[in-house]
Parts: structure tokens; C-alpha cells; sequence
């Protein structure tokens, strides 16, 4: 069940939490820590989500501060779920509209668990100095994806330079089964490495494998650009030949000695209730990747080409159709979008036209809409319990 309250204020948000946890007996003393989610109407349903599941494992209370900046009246709308001992502890929903999205520390403050660590969690847009952030300083671990940027690898670099203990990144994170399978590997015999290479989409993640590769082995690692998804192989070059970890499909992974496969590894790219499940295990911050990212050269984030490779001429000819064919259909492909495009843009402008019509309306239609994803989201929890 979900608490509204609208047009409200901080105080009686902490006042409906305590009422509510009174008339469902539930107590706070289980609670280890505060999660603050900052995201904007469409990252939020997920990234809520996620930190519900997690809360599982992490019993701890969800404020997700949701900014709606424009010219509107400040005004502060909230929903308040208090889940059972098997639900996700306690989620409270803020929509800071006006004036009152610049203020968002006020209104949370309030709110934090008392002798209780604070996480701050931007799944999307983040600041550029997480810790200089009015919310960041209230927390004591910072967490960002660079990944969701869209200039992911200015992002990397900027997190560089306005790194301190405490923040991390999920692309970091993400990177665990890797550097999992990696150590697995070399614990068992093996001559002596020369050089590494790792294979990859263009991703914040590769370049942060490539430095740990190069901290812990202390030899050089090319980057080389692959189709993806995600990071594809990592080769070690040694004294006696190579060893491989290949995963082509984004799941299974194999492990190959001397060209020869020895084992398959389950090797998946994981969602965002892993990730953040596995961050918040943690509450100290993270040396290693803290250490990382202070080795990490900014001036060679972007792969370099794939080592060619000797082909017959047989394949190459057959390549060679292949890419024709593939071009073919890219072109098919392109015109089929861009006549979708222009149907989705005509409709867009349709109803951006309706829109203006009624501005009441418009913040009636929008408020409906919120209430029916929170309601999406009560469903799903009760689901899960």
C-alpha cells in the first residue's frame, strides 16, 4: 500500500513514515543504511526497482528524488511504501517541482535513518563532482554509471580528475566476473607473460580493464575495437603461447591454453539489480578501484583497430559479399527509419500541438500518469514479497 501525500513538506513526510511503520508494527532498527536515488520520470521506475530487490539483502530505506525544475509553483508530491519483514524495507517517492528541484538536500535530510551510512545512487545523469553535489555530501559512498553518458569516455575522464575516496562507477562493477575469471585463470601454472590484449566495444569498462591488466600483470595491454556485445576476449600473451578467455555471445565464456579449449566459463552481462546489489555489499570505500583510476591514461581511452589477421583468398572474397549484402540491407534498413522517423516525428508534433492546448490538463494528464508508474512499481513489489 502506498501513502500520497501532495503538495506537502518534509516534516509531514516523516510523519506519514512514522505512522505508517507504527500501524504496520515494522521497526527501523533493522535498517543499514539510507539509499538516495537521484533520477529524472525516465530512468527512476527502474532504478527504483532495482534498489527494491536489493533490499533483500540490503534492508535500508529508499528516498528517490525525482526534479521536475520549470516554471511551476514549488511544490513537493511524495509516495510512501513501508513493506513487511520480507519486503524491501521502506521507499519513499519525492517529485520536487519548481524551484524546489534545486533544493533537494533540504527535503531529504530530514528523512535519513539516524547512526546509519547514506548511499547516493545517480543511475543516469550525474554531477560532475559527485562529492562537491549538495546530496553527495550528505553520503558517504557516491555512485554513477559513466556508461549512461552519452559521451561515456569524457565522462571517465572527468570522473578522473574529480575522483575521491568513496565515489565509484558501475562500469567498474561490472567489470567483476571478468577480473573473477582472470584471477581463476592464473591460479594455475603458466610461463611468463609478455604482453596482454583485451577486446571490446567502445565502453568506459574496457579501458578501466585495460589499467588493472597493466597494475597487476606490470606488462603492456593493447585495446583493440570489436563488435561487442560488451568486452569479447581477453588474451595473455606468454613465453610459451597464448592463454584466452573469449565470450562472443555475452553469456558463456571459453577458456582456451595454447589454442586448445580447456573449460567454459558462465560469463554474463549483468542487469542493474546485480550491479547495484553487489555495490552496496560494500560501504568502505573501494581501493582498487580507486587505485585504478589513478593509473588510468585519459589519453588512450578509445580502442585501437583489430590486429589484422591472415585470410585466403577465398575468404576474403567471401567477405567481401557478405559486406555487400550488409550494406544492402543497411540501406534498406536506413530508408525503412527514416520513413518511420518521419511518421513519429509528424505524430510528435501532433500532439505536442494538442499539448499546449490546455495547460491544466497537461498537469493532470502528467500527475495521472506518475500515480499509474508508482502504482506499476507497488505491483511489482507485492509481486516479489
Amino acid at each position: 500500500m502506498t501513502v500520497r501525500l501532495e503538495d506537502t513538506t518534509a516534516s509531514e513526510v516523516a510523519s506519514a513514515i512514522a505512522s505508517e511503520r507504527h500501524r504496520l508494527g515494522a521497526s527501523a532498527s533493522g535498517m543499514v543504511m539510507t539509499l538516495i536515488i537521484i533520477a529524472d520520470e525516465e530512468n527512476q521506475n527502474d532504478a527504483t526497482m532495482a534498489a527494491s530487490h536489493s533490499a533483500g539483502e540490503h534492508p535500508c530505506r529508499i528516498i528517490t528524488v525525482i526534479p521536475r525544475p520549470g516554471r511551476e509553483e514549488p511544490r513537493l508530491d511524495a509516495g510512501i511504501s513501508i513493506g513487511d519483514n520480507d519486503g524491501p524495507g521502506e521507499l519513499v517517492r519525492l517529485r520536487l517541482r519548481g524551484a524546489l528541484s534545486a533544493h533537494a538536500h533540504s527535503v531529504v535530510l530530514p528523512l535519513l535513518l539516524s547512526d546509519t551510512p547514506v548511499v547516493a545512487w545517480w543511475p543516469a545523469a550525474h554531477p560532475v563532482k559527485p562529492s562537491a553535489d549538495p546530496l553527495g555530501k550528505l553520503a558517504t559512498r557516491r555512485i554513477i554509471d559513466t556508461a549512461s553518458d552519452h559521451r561515456p569516455l569524457v565522462a571517465l575522464a572527468t570522473m578522473k580528475d574529480n575522483l575521491v575516496s568513496g565515489d565509484t562507477d558501475l562500469a567498474w562493477t561490472r567489470l567483476t566476473p571478468w577480473r573473477s575469471a582472470l584471477a581463476a585463470v592464473l591460479d594455475q601454472p603458466y610461463d611468463a607473460i609478455t604482453r596482454a590484449s583485451v577486446r571490446a566495444q567502445n565502453n568506459p569498462s574496457a579501458p578501466l580493464l585495460r589499467t588493472w591488466l597493466q597494475w597487476r600483470l606490470g606488462v603492456p595491454v593493447a585495446y583493440h575495437r570489436s563488435k561487442g556485445p560488451g568486452i569479447n576476449e581477453v588474451v595473455l600473451h606468454t613465453e610459451a603461447g597464448d592463454v584466452t578467455i573469449s565470450r562472443h555471445d555475452g553469456t558463456m565464456a571459453q577458456v582456451e591454453r595454447l589454442g586448445t579449449a580447456v573449460k567454459e566459463l558462465y560469463l554474463p552481462r549483468r542487469g542493474l539489480q546485480e550491479l547495484i546489489t553487489e555495490e552496496l555489499r560494500r560501504l568502505d570505500p573501494d581501493e582498487p578501484y580507486e587505485h585504478t583510476m589513478g593509473l588510468l591514461d585519459t589519453a588512450e581511452l578509445k580502442p585501437t583497430k583489430p590486429e589484422k589477421r591472415l585470410r585466403t583468398r577465398k575468404k576474403a572474397i567471401g567477405t567481401k559479399a557478405a559486406g555487400t549484402k550488409s550494406a544492402g540491407t543497411k540501406a534498406a534498413s536506413t530508408k525503412a527509419a527514416g520513413t518511420k522517423s518521419k511518421g513519429a516525428t509528424k505524430a510528435a508534433k501532433k500532439v505536442t500541438g494538442k499539448k499546449t492546448a490546455g495547460d491544466g490538463a497537461v498537469a493532470a494528464a502528467e500527475r495521472n500518469a506518475e500515480n499509474a508508474a508508482d502504482r506499476a512499481i507497488d505491483n511489482q513489489l507485492g509481486n516479489a514479497q
